[in-house]
């Protein structure tokens, strides 16, 4: 049986572990590429993508990451972690950041602006609906958010959002990468599944609805016999004595 891994090297890994233990499900941080031979699944979370990149590059998990998801292990990635997935980025800081690549897209990096101008918004996802039930919206909390400009064929677009105008973007960032590629009524991709690979451009890790966490459970279970063989169920002892920090799972 394994583990379902969480990136932790900065960012809101504690709240992904929570919303898995929520689910019945035992997360496991990880910091190291050897920890990685451990897990079977890993979630990259939301944080700042270049002090993420920074720290991985230190410990080395560049080539470990790119083994972990050419092998076709599940992998998930919210904000900075849908980043890291992505072949291709626009809207970096100077010089760049390494990423981990997989996911047939073209990332803005820093699309929905500064951190000032984070929102919360009802996105439509039928899928998600249709996969694990409860109403078709979610509540998408967008802090510094990436949008996905261009996916590949292969790439099933699961939500989407209604575009920023070029002014709202920040004057450094590769404007004429995004003029064109938004689709149709101007709205940009916030949710995408390739494979194995998940990526979204928000944290539900940070909401009460723990439906994102569920979907990618079952894509784990996709990948095995079934999800009862892909994932570890908390036991009934394994949290005696540890603080019950978790959020609320969505009824």
């Amino acid at each position: 049986m394994a583990l379902v891994g969480v990136l932790a090297l900065q960012g809101s890994f504690n709240e992904h572990i929570a919303a898995l233990r929520r689910l019945g499900v035992k997360g496991v941080e990880i910091r190291k590429p050897e920890q990685l031979h451990n897990v079977a699944s890993l979630i990259i979370p939301g944080g700042e993508s270049t002090t993420m990149a920074k720290l991985a590059e230190y410990h080395n998990l560049f080539p470990a990451l790119r083994d972990f998801v050419k092998m076709g292990k599940p992998v998930w990635g919210t904000c900075a972690g849908l980043i890291f997935l992505a072949n291709n980025a626009t809207g970096q800081k100077t010089g760049g950041q390494e990423l981990v690549g997989g996911l047939d897209c073209t990332v803005h990096r820093n699309f929905f602006g500064s951190q000032i101008q984070s929102f919360e918004a009802e996105i439509p996802a039928p899928e998600l609906s249709s996969k694990v039930g409860g109403p078709e919206t979610f509540r998408g909390v967008f802090i510094r958010a990436p949008a996905i400009l261009e996916v590949g064929p292969e790439v099933q677009v699961l939500a989407d959002y209604p575009a920023r105008s070029n002014k709202d973007l920040d004057a450094n960032s590769a404007v004429e990468d995004q003029e064109g590629k938004t689709g149709s009524e101007d709205r940009v991709i916030i949710a995408v599944r390739q494979g194995n690979l998940l990526g979204t451009a928000f944290h539900p890790e940070l909401t009460a609805d723990t439906r994102w966490h569920s979907y990618f459970l079952k894509m784990i279970g996709e990948v095995g016999e079934g999800s009862s063989s892909s994932v570890v169920a908390v036991g009934a002892d394994s949290n005696l004595n540890q603080p019950r920090i978790d959020l609320p799972v969505f009824q």
